[in-house]
């Protein structure tokens, strides 16, 4: 029985990853006509890049990706996907990639509302045991799961069917994910009032709010918890402190306004919340590896060979 459905995974991972390598022919990103679904292919490792993950399953066809969250750190490849049930700040690296073999792999946003209807509308089973509240994890891919996903992605084929079939296989995936072995991680974000899902709130706000100044009084409040409290389930979920969490928000987004607006750093970190252009350009450099000037003219010289 075992040889069986790893037989069925083999082929249903071959048949996913050939899906992909047709959509992602013409560029590394396919950004589909499916909300929320995107695919991706690379030829060859990449170096780690700081990224924002969002609430989504990332699944891979072949190769595999190292993510670093804080102290912690995952790696996922063919049969173990990535899930993230908030938005969570990341260092990533492609590791196994190459011409012969790329590296195929998908994401699909995940939207909290459909888990939480999900819940209401269904009777679930009971969840699996699960040892961590960290909102990121990895977990075991399933049969079901990979051949929901390659009916999702030949519906490209179909554009016509989308508006119809799309969600009623993104709400299978869910379903998946939820009676999964990292289910009760999505139960907990999904689950009104929850501690999960009022540290999630609380994110969101750290996200529209970064530049603003941080009070932990004020965003436990919001959370209605104690500041203590707060501060604890928040490194628990996130890994970072609330003040670790907020400085990462400012740099990326300095980072990406010095590139795609072509600000100066001392205008990028004015406008994120720096008050101090040595401070920001000392936190800068300790989160990219060299100070905002040298860092983006390094981007902008691998954007155009």
């Amino acid at each position: 029985m075992r040889e069986i459905e790893n037989s069925g995974l083999a082929l249903a991972l071959t048949a996913l990853g050939k899906s992909i390598a047709r959509c992602t022919e013409q560029s590394e990103l396919h950004t589909t006509a499916i909300p929320g679904l995107s695919l991706f292919r690379r030829e060859e490792p990449t170096a780690p890049m700081t990224g924002m993950y969002e609430p989504s399953i990332c699944l891979i066809a072949q190769g595999a990706k190292r993510v670093r969250l804080g102290d912690d750190t995952f790696v996922y490849d063919a049969h173990h996907y990535l899930i993230t049930s908030v938005h969570l700040p990341t260092v990533v690296q492609i590791i196994e990639a190459s011409p012969e073999k790329p590296y195929l792999g998908l994401r699909l946003l995940l939207d909290p509302r459909e888990m939480s209807q999900l819940l209401v509308d269904s009777h679930l089973p009971p969840p699996r045991a699960q040892s961590s509240s960290r909102g990121m994890a990895t977990g075991a891919v399933t049969l079901p799961l990979l051949t929901a996903f390659h009916r999702l992605i030949d519906l490209l084929a179909e554009p016509e069917d989308i508006p119809i079939l799309a969600p009623i296989i993104q709400r299978e995936i869910i379903y998946r994910l939820l009676v999964g072995d990292q289910g009760d991680r999505l139960r907990q974000i999904a689950a009104a009032g929850s501690q999960s899902q009022q540290i999630a709130r609380a994110i969101d706000w750290l996200k529209g709010n970064y530049a603003q100044p941080l009070r932990i009084d004020d965003l436990a409040e919001k959370a209605r918890m104690s500041p203590s409290t707060f501060h604890h389930h928040f490194r628990s979920m996130t890994a970072l402190s609330p003040l670790q969490y907020q400085k990462q928000l400012r740099l990326q987004e300095a980072r990406r306004l010095m590139l795609a607006e072509r600000l100066d750093a001392a205008t990028a970190a004015f406008q994120v919340g720096y008050e101090s252009p040595s401070q920001f350009s000392r936190e800068y450099g300790r989160l990219f590896g060299a100070p905002p000037l040298r860092d983006v003219a390094r981007l902008r010289d691998a954007a155009a060979s």
